[in-house]
Protein backbone atom coordinates (compact mmCIF):
# COMPACT_ATOMS: atom_id res chain seq x y z
CA UNK A 1 0.00 0.00 0.00
CA UNK A 2 1.17 3.53 -1.23
CA UNK A 3 1.07 6.06 1.96
CA UNK A 4 0.35 9.14 0.96
CA UNK A 5 0.46 12.81 2.09
CA UNK A 6 3.18 15.15 0.02
CA UNK A 7 1.43 18.34 0.58
CA UNK A 8 3.43 21.68 1.21
CA UNK A 9 4.45 21.59 4.78
CA UNK A 10 5.20 25.38 6.76
CA UNK A 11 5.14 26.89 9.72
CA UNK A 12 1.95 29.13 10.06
CA UNK A 13 0.05 31.42 13.14
CA UNK A 14 -3.00 29.78 13.62
CA UNK A 15 -5.89 31.70 15.57
CA UNK A 16 -7.73 29.79 18.09
CA UNK A 17 -11.41 29.47 17.11
CA UNK A 18 -12.14 27.45 20.34
CA UNK A 19 -10.69 25.43 23.54
CA UNK A 20 -13.18 23.34 24.65
CA UNK A 21 -12.88 20.64 27.65
CA UNK A 22 -14.42 17.88 26.43
CA UNK A 23 -13.96 15.28 29.66
CA UNK A 24 -12.10 15.27 32.95
CA UNK A 25 -8.25 15.40 31.40
CA UNK A 26 -9.84 15.78 27.54
CA UNK A 27 -9.88 18.91 25.82
CA UNK A 28 -10.57 19.79 22.02
CA UNK A 29 -8.22 22.59 20.55
CA UNK A 30 -9.54 24.39 16.95
CA UNK A 31 -7.46 26.64 15.11
CA UNK A 32 -8.30 28.76 11.93
CA UNK A 33 -5.85 29.61 9.01
CA UNK A 34 -5.23 31.42 6.43
CA UNK A 35 -3.66 31.95 3.41
CA UNK A 36 -1.25 29.60 2.42
CA UNK A 37 -1.20 27.41 5.91
CA UNK A 38 -5.23 27.50 4.63
CA UNK A 39 -4.09 25.38 1.67
CA UNK A 40 -2.21 23.27 2.74
CA UNK A 41 -3.70 21.82 5.98
CA UNK A 42 -7.08 22.43 3.38
CA UNK A 43 -4.99 18.73 1.92
CA UNK A 44 -4.00 17.37 5.10
CA UNK A 45 -4.73 13.24 5.15
CA UNK A 46 -6.05 11.52 8.05
CA UNK A 47 -2.94 10.36 10.02
CA UNK A 48 -0.86 13.14 9.58
CA UNK A 49 0.14 15.76 12.27
CA UNK A 50 1.43 19.39 13.29
CA UNK A 51 4.05 20.78 15.79
CA UNK A 52 2.81 22.62 17.96
CA UNK A 53 4.92 25.38 19.62
CA UNK A 54 3.14 25.60 23.54
CA UNK A 55 6.48 27.08 24.97
CA UNK A 56 5.18 30.37 25.71
CA UNK A 57 2.05 29.55 27.13
CA UNK A 58 1.10 30.16 30.66
CA UNK A 59 0.01 28.25 33.23
CA UNK A 60 -4.03 27.81 34.26
CA UNK A 61 -4.80 28.98 37.66
CA UNK A 62 -3.59 27.12 40.47
CA UNK A 63 -6.90 25.45 41.31
CA UNK A 64 -7.16 24.08 37.60
CA UNK A 65 -3.97 22.43 37.71
CA UNK A 66 -4.10 18.20 38.41
CA UNK A 67 -2.46 17.20 41.45
CA UNK A 68 -0.58 14.81 39.60
CA UNK A 69 0.89 18.02 37.70
CA UNK A 70 1.68 20.18 40.73
CA UNK A 71 5.36 19.43 40.82
CA UNK A 72 6.16 19.47 37.24
CA UNK A 73 3.51 21.81 35.93
CA UNK A 74 6.14 24.81 36.24
CA UNK A 75 8.84 22.82 34.07
CA UNK A 76 10.27 24.90 31.12
CA UNK A 77 9.14 23.90 27.56
CA UNK A 78 11.60 23.80 25.11
CA UNK A 79 10.28 21.78 22.65
CA UNK A 80 7.09 21.41 20.28
CA UNK A 81 4.60 18.89 20.96
CA UNK A 82 3.21 16.70 18.19
CA UNK A 83 -0.44 16.40 17.78
CA UNK A 84 -2.66 14.46 14.73
CA UNK A 85 -6.15 15.93 13.64
CA UNK A 86 -9.30 14.93 14.64
CA UNK A 87 -10.77 17.04 12.20
CA UNK A 88 -9.80 19.16 9.41
CA UNK A 89 -12.93 21.54 7.80
CA UNK A 90 -11.73 23.88 4.71
CA UNK A 91 -13.25 26.53 3.17
CA UNK A 92 -12.37 29.11 0.17
CA UNK A 93 -10.81 31.44 2.52
CA UNK A 94 -10.26 29.66 5.38
CA UNK A 95 -9.19 26.00 6.95
CA UNK A 96 -9.90 25.39 10.40
CA UNK A 97 -8.10 22.27 12.01
CA UNK A 98 -9.48 21.25 15.23
CA UNK A 99 -6.74 19.08 17.72
CA UNK A 100 -8.14 16.44 20.35
CA UNK A 101 -5.18 16.62 23.49
CA UNK A 102 -5.26 15.14 26.70
CA UNK A 103 -3.52 16.82 29.69
CA UNK A 104 -0.72 14.59 30.32
CA UNK A 105 2.19 17.23 31.48
CA UNK A 106 3.20 20.85 31.46
CA UNK A 107 2.82 21.12 27.77
CA UNK A 108 -0.89 20.03 27.50
CA UNK A 109 -1.20 21.64 30.47
CA UNK A 110 0.04 25.25 29.33
CA UNK A 111 -2.59 24.12 26.16
CA UNK A 112 -5.92 24.84 28.15
CA UNK A 113 -4.76 28.41 29.37
CA UNK A 114 -5.57 28.86 25.38
CA UNK A 115 -8.53 30.70 24.52
CA UNK A 116 -10.62 32.22 21.43
CA UNK A 117 -8.30 34.79 19.45
CA UNK A 118 -5.41 33.91 20.87
CA UNK A 119 -2.46 32.64 18.52
CA UNK A 120 -0.05 29.53 18.64
CA UNK A 121 2.85 29.15 15.89
CA UNK A 122 1.81 25.61 14.05
CA UNK A 123 4.57 23.48 11.59
CA UNK A 124 2.81 21.07 9.56
CA UNK A 125 1.02 19.19 7.92
CA UNK A 126 3.83 16.61 8.29
CA UNK A 127 4.20 13.18 8.23
CA UNK A 128 2.44 10.32 6.47
CA UNK A 129 -0.96 9.45 6.06
CA UNK A 130 -3.57 6.54 5.57
CA UNK A 131 -4.18 5.20 2.14
CA UNK A 132 -7.17 3.67 1.17
CA UNK A 133 -6.81 0.72 -0.89
CA UNK A 134 -9.36 0.80 -3.74
CA UNK A 135 -11.00 -2.69 -3.40
CA UNK A 136 -12.41 -2.76 0.23
CA UNK A 137 -15.46 -3.43 1.02
CA UNK A 138 -15.30 -2.56 5.06
CA UNK A 139 -12.93 -0.47 7.16
CA UNK A 140 -12.80 -1.16 10.52
CA UNK A 141 -11.25 1.96 12.65
CA UNK A 142 -9.75 0.70 15.88
CA UNK A 143 -8.81 3.10 18.28
CA UNK A 144 -7.11 2.77 21.91
CA UNK A 145 -7.46 5.82 24.06
CA UNK A 146 -6.52 9.20 22.85
CA UNK A 147 -5.36 6.98 19.45
CA UNK A 148 -9.21 7.88 18.56
CA UNK A 149 -8.09 11.22 17.38
CA UNK A 150 -6.68 10.31 13.70
CA UNK A 151 -9.53 8.01 13.56
CA UNK A 152 -12.26 10.92 13.65
CA UNK A 153 -11.09 12.56 11.00
CA UNK A 154 -10.28 9.55 9.31
CA UNK A 155 -13.91 8.21 9.42
CA UNK A 156 -15.10 11.80 8.08
CA UNK A 157 -12.82 11.96 5.27
CA UNK A 158 -13.79 8.03 4.70
CA UNK A 159 -17.63 9.07 4.90
CA UNK A 160 -16.72 12.04 1.81
CA UNK A 161 -14.49 10.47 -0.16
CA UNK A 162 -15.33 7.30 -0.39
CA UNK A 163 -19.37 6.84 0.72
CA UNK A 164 -20.08 3.40 -0.15
CA UNK A 165 -17.53 1.76 1.94
CA UNK A 166 -18.77 0.37 4.96
CA UNK A 167 -17.88 2.30 8.40
CA UNK A 168 -17.74 0.07 12.18
CA UNK A 169 -15.30 1.85 14.73
CA UNK A 170 -13.83 0.10 17.55
CA UNK A 171 -12.90 2.13 20.69
CA UNK A 172 -11.14 0.95 23.72
CA UNK A 173 -10.15 2.63 26.89
CA UNK A 174 -9.70 1.33 30.75
CA UNK A 175 -12.93 3.05 32.07
CA UNK A 176 -16.05 4.67 30.66
CA UNK A 177 -14.48 8.05 32.31
CA UNK A 178 -11.23 7.55 29.60
CA UNK A 179 -13.30 7.49 26.68
CA UNK A 180 -12.24 10.56 25.07
CA UNK A 181 -15.42 10.35 23.20
CA UNK A 182 -17.93 9.94 25.83
CA UNK A 183 -19.51 6.45 27.31
CA UNK A 184 -22.61 7.45 24.95
CA UNK A 185 -20.55 6.55 21.64
CA UNK A 186 -17.84 7.72 19.28
CA UNK A 187 -18.49 9.84 15.85
CA UNK A 188 -21.53 9.87 14.72
CA UNK A 189 -22.90 8.38 11.65
CA UNK A 190 -20.77 5.33 12.03
CA UNK A 191 -21.57 2.07 14.16
CA UNK A 192 -19.46 2.37 17.24
CA UNK A 193 -18.50 -0.48 19.13
CA UNK A 194 -16.81 0.51 22.74
CA UNK A 195 -14.81 -1.77 24.94
CA UNK A 196 -13.66 -0.72 28.68
CA UNK A 197 -11.20 -2.86 30.53
CA UNK A 198 -13.38 -2.56 34.01
CA UNK A 199 -16.62 -3.30 31.97
CA UNK A 200 -18.33 0.07 32.18
CA UNK A 201 -19.76 0.51 29.16
CA UNK A 202 -19.74 -1.92 26.56
CA UNK A 203 -17.89 -4.95 26.04
CA UNK A 204 -15.60 -5.92 29.26
CA UNK A 205 -11.95 -6.43 28.09
CA UNK A 206 -9.50 -4.79 25.85
CA UNK A 207 -10.44 -3.53 22.40
CA UNK A 208 -8.66 -6.45 20.45
CA UNK A 209 -10.52 -9.16 22.45
CA UNK A 210 -13.28 -7.46 21.23
CA UNK A 211 -12.63 -7.33 17.67
CA UNK A 212 -11.15 -10.78 17.71
CA UNK A 213 -14.52 -11.95 18.55
CA UNK A 214 -16.60 -9.62 16.38
CA UNK A 215 -14.49 -11.06 13.20
CA UNK A 216 -15.15 -14.48 14.54
CA UNK A 217 -19.10 -13.56 14.81
CA UNK A 218 -19.58 -11.72 11.45
CA UNK A 219 -17.63 -13.97 9.71
CA UNK A 220 -15.68 -10.96 7.85
CA UNK A 221 -12.40 -11.84 5.83
CA UNK A 222 -9.28 -10.30 5.19
CA UNK A 223 -9.95 -9.88 1.75
CA UNK A 224 -13.08 -7.85 2.23
CA UNK A 225 -11.65 -5.16 4.95
CA UNK A 226 -8.91 -2.69 5.89
CA UNK A 227 -7.56 -2.35 9.43
CA UNK A 228 -7.00 0.94 10.62
CA UNK A 229 -5.40 1.18 14.36
CA UNK A 230 -4.01 3.79 16.97
CA UNK A 231 -3.21 3.96 19.97
CA UNK A 232 -0.89 1.91 22.50
CA UNK A 233 1.95 0.00 20.72
CA UNK A 234 0.58 -3.18 22.73
CA UNK A 235 -2.34 -2.86 21.13
CA UNK A 236 -1.37 -1.81 17.91
CA UNK A 237 1.00 -4.81 18.14
CA UNK A 238 -2.03 -7.25 18.83
CA UNK A 239 -3.78 -5.77 15.89
CA UNK A 240 -1.06 -6.59 13.57
CA UNK A 241 -1.07 -9.81 14.60
CA UNK A 242 -5.15 -10.04 14.30
CA UNK A 243 -4.78 -8.59 10.87
CA UNK A 244 -1.53 -11.27 9.81
CA UNK A 245 -3.74 -14.48 11.01
CA UNK A 246 -6.73 -12.53 8.68
CA UNK A 247 -4.70 -11.90 5.88
CA UNK A 248 -6.25 -8.21 6.30
CA UNK A 249 -4.48 -4.90 5.03
CA UNK A 250 -3.98 -3.27 8.47
CA UNK A 251 -1.88 0.43 8.95
CA UNK A 252 -1.32 1.68 12.17
CA UNK A 253 -0.59 5.45 12.96
CA UNK A 254 2.40 5.19 15.76
CA UNK A 255 3.38 7.45 18.59
CA UNK A 256 7.09 8.30 19.07
CA UNK A 257 8.79 11.70 20.80
CA UNK A 258 8.88 13.97 17.60
CA UNK A 259 10.93 16.54 18.98
CA UNK A 260 11.84 18.31 15.17
CA UNK A 261 8.80 16.76 13.07
CA UNK A 262 10.92 16.79 10.11
CA UNK A 263 13.84 14.15 10.56
CA UNK A 264 16.39 16.14 11.45
CA UNK A 265 16.67 15.09 15.55
CA UNK A 266 16.66 11.41 15.03
CA UNK A 267 14.66 10.91 17.86
CA UNK A 268 11.72 9.09 16.33
CA UNK A 269 12.82 5.89 14.93
CA UNK A 270 10.90 2.67 14.15
CA UNK A 271 12.36 -0.65 14.06
CA UNK A 272 11.56 -2.12 10.11
CA UNK A 273 11.94 -5.45 8.42
CA UNK A 274 13.33 -5.07 5.08
CA UNK A 275 11.45 -7.12 2.80
CA UNK A 276 12.08 -10.53 1.47
CA UNK A 277 14.85 -10.47 4.56
CA UNK A 278 15.80 -11.23 8.03
CA UNK A 279 17.44 -8.18 8.21
CA UNK A 280 15.72 -4.70 9.83
CA UNK A 281 15.95 -0.87 9.12
CA UNK A 282 15.17 2.09 11.26
CA UNK A 283 12.90 4.39 9.35
CA UNK A 284 11.64 7.84 11.03
CA UNK A 285 8.26 8.28 12.61
CA UNK A 286 7.81 11.81 11.32
CA UNK A 287 9.29 11.42 7.91
CA UNK A 288 8.28 7.57 7.14
CA UNK A 289 5.52 7.59 9.19
CA UNK A 290 3.52 8.52 11.76
CA UNK A 291 1.20 5.76 9.56
CA UNK A 292 3.25 2.51 9.12
CA UNK A 293 1.97 -0.80 7.59
CA UNK A 294 1.85 -3.11 10.17
CA UNK A 295 3.83 -6.27 8.23
CA UNK A 296 6.35 -3.81 8.17
CA UNK A 297 7.14 -2.94 11.94
CA UNK A 298 8.99 -4.61 14.28
CA UNK A 299 7.23 -4.68 17.78
CA UNK A 300 9.26 -5.77 20.94
CA UNK A 301 7.41 -7.21 23.81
Amino acid sequence: MKKTGSVNKGQFDARVCSNAQAGKRFWRLRLELNGDGAKSFAAALPGQFAELDVSNLPLPNKENIPDDLRDSAGRSILLRRPFSFSDITASETKTEVEILYCVRGPGTLRMTSLREDGRVSIIGPLGNGFSVPADKQTALLVAGGMGIAPLEYLRKFLSVNHPKMKIIIFVGARTAQELSCGPEGCMGGSEAILATDDGSVGFKGPITLCLEEWLQKTGLTGSQCVMYACGPEAMLAKIAEIARIQDADCQVSLERMMACGIGICQSCAVECIVPNSKETVYKLCCEDGPVFDSREIVFRS
